[in-house]
């Protein structure tokens, strides 16, 4: 049986005053006697009060301007629809309540376009500002940009810490590393070798691979079996040939290699390749659960994928930000995403 909402009518019931006093309370609005108010606000705790935020909305007929910037999907990269698609489906929800959300792209390899990008979000003066700060020296000047203008913003995906963003939505990148390394040493052999591949431009510039890197490192540091070499491999791009030239040259003069974390969506670049050549001896973690990766899964190249929801981010996200803005409801600081761990035997409750 689904339980009642509680209103402000019951709440005035119990207290023993009017709506209206009640409504002064809860809203800030006008004087109360210091004792009413301690009393109206006790009871609303207690009775589980929540707020109507979309009746709310409707009623004070308030336009509201929301800017969202995101990865642009690519062909090699298709991670950002399922964003894209969390977006676009709470933005059609919150039309009705005044809210009109602004959905633009950015190069994830591009600190130019991030750039010119977020200058033409300034320009529009919105009300709130929603972005992955993947790249982190361009997203730290945006988000003082934002803060010289009063403009609050919500981070998904990435998090940078050194900000005043009003909360982050997603995961906790150095655990994710965490949890990857310890999933490869409980699989691999303690002497063998650990070969670590980050498909980026520009690795110390991509905040959620550096911390996902050090959270990889910092297990071994601390928790780890394996006593072998942890080989670190930079790739500019997820391109067959680049790739295949990479791999091709560390697996040659490291032959003890037992295992290889990628750590991004690209996964299925390395899985590619390993296809090509039929080698089947190495344990394969990655990240997300799209198409590209599932392929390889299906096919036993990548044994696990760490997934992270990308479709709840964007949809609490935006919530978040709505909340915010129409009843000054901030939300927490840090809300972490479950880390999902997908393996052959369980990717078809995910695809």
């Amino acid at each position: 049986m689904k339980e009642k909402r509680v209103t402000i009518k019951d709440i005035a019931k119990k207290a023993g005053v009017s709506i209206g006093t009640v409504d002064r309370v809860l809203h800030h609005r006008g004087e109360v006697a210091e004792a009413t108010r301690t009393k109206i606000l006790k009871l609303a705790e207690s009775m589980h009060y929540k707020p109507n935020l979309f009746a709310r909305a409707l009623i004070s007929k308030k336009q509201y301007k929301l800017a969202v910037l995101l990865p642009m999907p690519t062909k090699d990269n298709t991670y950002w629809l399922r964003h894209i698609e969390g977006i676009k489906s709470t933005a059609r929800q919150l039309e009705d309540y005044g809210f009109q959300v602004a959905l633009l792209h950015f190069d994830l390899h591009n600190g130019t376009e991030f750039t010119s990008q977020a200058q033409t979000i300034l320009a529009m003066e919105p009300d709130g500002v929603i972005f992955a700060p993947i790249l982190k020296k361009e997203s730290l000047i945006f988000s003082s940009e934002l803060d010289q203008r009063s403009i609050p913003y919500i981070f998904i995906d990435t998090n940078i810490k050194e900000t005043n963003c009003l909360g982050f939505i997603g995961e906790d990148a150095f655990q994710s590393g965490r949890v990857a390394a310890s999933i490869i040493d409980y699989g691999i052999d303690p002497e063998k070798d650990i070969l670590l591949v980050n498909i980026a431009k520009d690795l110390d510039n991509t905040q959620h691979l550096t911390s996902r890197n050090q959270g990889f490192m910092s297990y071994f540091m601390d928790a780890g079996r394996n006593r072998g070499i942890k080989i670190s491999l930079e790739i500019p791009s997820a391109d067959e040939e680049v790739v295949a030239e990479k791999l091709n040259r560390v697996l040659t003069n490291n032959p003890n290699i037992g295992a290889i974390w990628v750590s991004s969506a690209k996964t299925y670049a390395v899985a590619r390749y390993l296809d090509q050549i039929n080698k089947r001896d190495l344990i394969v973690v990655g990240y997300e659960v799209y198409e590209e990766n599932v392929a390889y899964v299906q096919k036993n190249i990548i044994q696990y994928l760490i997934a992270q929801q990308p479709v709840k981010q964007s949809r609490k996200a935006l919530r978040k930000m709505f909340n915010f803005l129409s009843s000054n409801m901030p939300p927490a600081k840090l809300e972490y995403q479950k880390i999902e761990i997908v393996n052959a035997e369980n990717i078809r409750f995910y695809i």
